[in-house]
């Protein structure tokens, strides 16, 4: 018995929210008297997947076929359950993003195993599987007791940092009886943003809004991101106003995420903005208007031009590192 992750991977590399959620596995597994093992598909070098020994996985099955490369849902579940079956595991984990939302519950509907999406904390064992998560556009928190014999879990990533050890998991390959309906749908081809920073891997986050005025006010948002090293991102009508690409949309309508630190530059606050921010570890939010609801729900708040105020911290966020160095 085990507890058993699904890793998905880019181009054969694997991202920290990967070990992050082996590392959260982990946890569980040691407080269930288990072992955790790993799902992974498609193409991927053995010493990658060995690497997961590092954040607490003894065993790592893989699928070694490239129409896995990309997400195919039907083929992914198929393999997932063939693995927990395999290994008999009563706990699956698996991410709270695009693939673990679109595999998750289909895996607990083949298994009738309950299921918690988006859980934030390390499950409560002391009376049943309490797991906690936010609800209402993360203004309230749910406690969900799953009481089947078998638990899906889809884990918020940025949760808990990181800590590798010295481990290594053992690779094995997994066999898996495929049929053509499997693969009725596929992807023929994917396009990813390159040479920056990906917003759902960002621990720091820039972020613009109407109050940046337009387009050619940007460049001073991009050199505190560049600065920091940080990811940029925009509310939705910057997006809708095509002033930055829609990739780089965080709220409701766009992409949720959870940094350790977000600045948010000219930004109102309306709630569907929020909805999409506010798992953010530290908010700074930078604003002219006293008034701006952002504010409140601010751990750090500047009152100011953001064209005076963002060049100063990009200067003294030089300095600092200089000093640093």
């Amino acid at each position: 018995m085990s507890v058993i992750v699904l890793a998905e991977h880019t181009q054969g590399v694997f991202k920290k929210k990967v070990f992050e959620a082996v590392q959260y596995a982990s946890a569980i597994a040691q407080s269930t008297g288990t072992t955790v093992s790993v799902l992974a598909l498609g193409t991927i070098a053995d010493a990658e997947m060995q690497a997961l020994g590092q954040c607490g996985a003894q065993k790592v099955l893989h699928v070694a076929d490239a129409r896995l490369d990309n997400l195919n849902t039907r083929a992914y579940t198929k393999a997932l359950v063939t693995a927990a079956q395999k290994e008999g595991a009563k706990i699956i984990i698996a991410l709270h993003d695009v693939t673990g939302k679109a595999v998750a519950p289909r895996v607990a509907a083949n298994l009738k195993a309950g299921i918690v999406a988006g859980a934030i904390s390390y499950p409560d064992l002391t009376n049943g599987f309490l797991v906690k998560k936010t609800v209402f556009a993360g203004k309230a928190y749910a406690y969900i007791n799953i009481s089947s014999d078998i638990k899906v879990i889809t884990y918020m990533a940025n949760t808990f940092p990181v800590k590798k050890g010295e481990g290594s998991a053992s690779v094995e390959k997994l066999e898996v009886a495929f049929d053509d309906k499997d693969f009725a749908m596929q992807v023929k081809e994917v396009n990813k943003v390159t040479g920056a920073v990906p917003l759902s891997e960002a621990e720091l986050v820039v972020s613009g809004g109407r109050g940046m005025k337009g387009p050619e006010n940007w460049g001073v948002l991009e050199d505190l991101a560049k600065t920091l090293g940080a990811a940029l991102a925009c509310s939705r009508p910057v997006a809708d106003s095509h002033w930055r690409p829609h990739h780089e949309h965080v709220g409701q309508t766009g992409g949720t995420i959870r940094p350790n630190l977000y600045i948010a530059v000219g930004i109102s606050g309306a709630i569907q903005h929020l909805a999409g921010v506010n798992g953010s570890k530290t908010i700074v939010v930078i604003n002219k208007d006293p008034e701006a609801p952002f504010f409140k729900a601010a751990d750090y708040g500047v009152l100011g031009d953001a064209m005076e105020v963002v060049p100063r911290l990009t200067e003294a966020v030089k300095k600092f590192k200089e000093a640093h160095q």
